[in-house]
């Protein structure tokens, strides 16, 4: 009997210890979605103020350069714009308001890779009648200044990880032989937005990813540089929904590229200007 008993009480106490164990674990859960779902409340009303105060960028300038590839890219393949798409997302109304789009005729590797071709979807016909990059460049500052970024109302960049801004457009500029734009000089790097608003590694950053992860799927054609800066452009507008602050965080300096802390002061990036030809 006083085995019995013992196991009884064993039972029992054991029973009582996990009732209470699932009520704690409860309790925490409960406690933790509360506490995201004030957390998410406050991240909307410190962007909701943010968006209507006058120190939040006015514009988001998306950019996804495609360039001339081959299959495995050898390491000393030099990779020349080709496509020059921007598309302009209006932070108030959290839409896109605008894009522009051209493509660009390559100086040092004039034909295109069937490799390139096939990846995105630029045949040579169209290189061959497009403007070299000066003068492409020199159209996208136009359009910007007609769009009054920078004077009238304040922008930055935006890009799909470092490259477009850190090796394509520097290694275009000095295959084009004119010095890096200062409008390009610092930029959103959306990735590391992602990754550190989110809490996600930085495997879970892809483009598709990111999409998926935020319940959208790819819209257009993969590596379509339009195509492309839309679909960035649609997880900017769903991280400013969810609270996220857009903040540049990576420049370049000297000639390399730098990371730009969270606690520097936000600011806009200057007036377009077509920069000047190397010596």
């Amino acid at each position: 009997m006083t085995n019995g008993y013992i196991n009884r009480m064993t039972r029992d106490e054991l029973r009582n210890k996990l009732a209470e164990f699932k009520l704690e674990t409860r309790g925490v859960k409960d406690v933790l979605k509360k506490r995201l779902k004030n957390y998410y409340k406050k991240q909307k009303l410190m962007q909701k103020e943010a968006l209507n105060s006058d120190s939040y960028y006015d514009y988001i300038c998306v950019v996804d350069f495609e360039a001339t590839c081959e299959e495995g890219n050898p390491p000393e393949f030099v990779h020349e714009i080709i496509e020059f798409p921007v598309v302009l997302l209006n932070t108030h109304t959290l839409e896109i308001e605008d894009t522009f789009q051209q493509y660009v005729k390559p100086e040092v590797n004039p034909k295109l890779s069937n490799f390139c071709i096939g990846l995105t979807g630029i045949t040579q016909d169209v290189i061959d009648k497009a403007d070299t990059f000066p003068q492409v460049l020199q159209n996208v500052i136009e359009w910007m200044r007609q769009r009054e970024l920078g004077t009238k109302y304040s922008y930055c960049m935006l890009t799909d990880g470092s490259w477009d801004m850190s090796k394509f457009l520097n290694i275009q500029c000095r295959v084009s032989r004119i010095k890096y734009p200062s409008f390009a000089k610092k930029w959103i790097n959306i990735r590391k937005s992602y990754g550190n608003f989110y809490k996600v590694p930085r495997n879970q950053t892809k483009l598709t990813i990111m999409l998926e992860k935020l319940g959208m799927t790819y819209d257009g054609r993969p590596h379509s540089g339009l195509d492309d800066s839309k679909n960035i452009a649609r997880i900017a507008i769903r991280m400013l929904q969810d609270g996220c602050e857009l903040r540049v965080n990576e420049k370049m300096h000297a000639g390399q590229l730098m990371t730009v802390s969270s606690s520097a002061p936000l600011e806009g990036a200057p007036a377009p200007q077509m920069p000047r030809y190397r010596n």
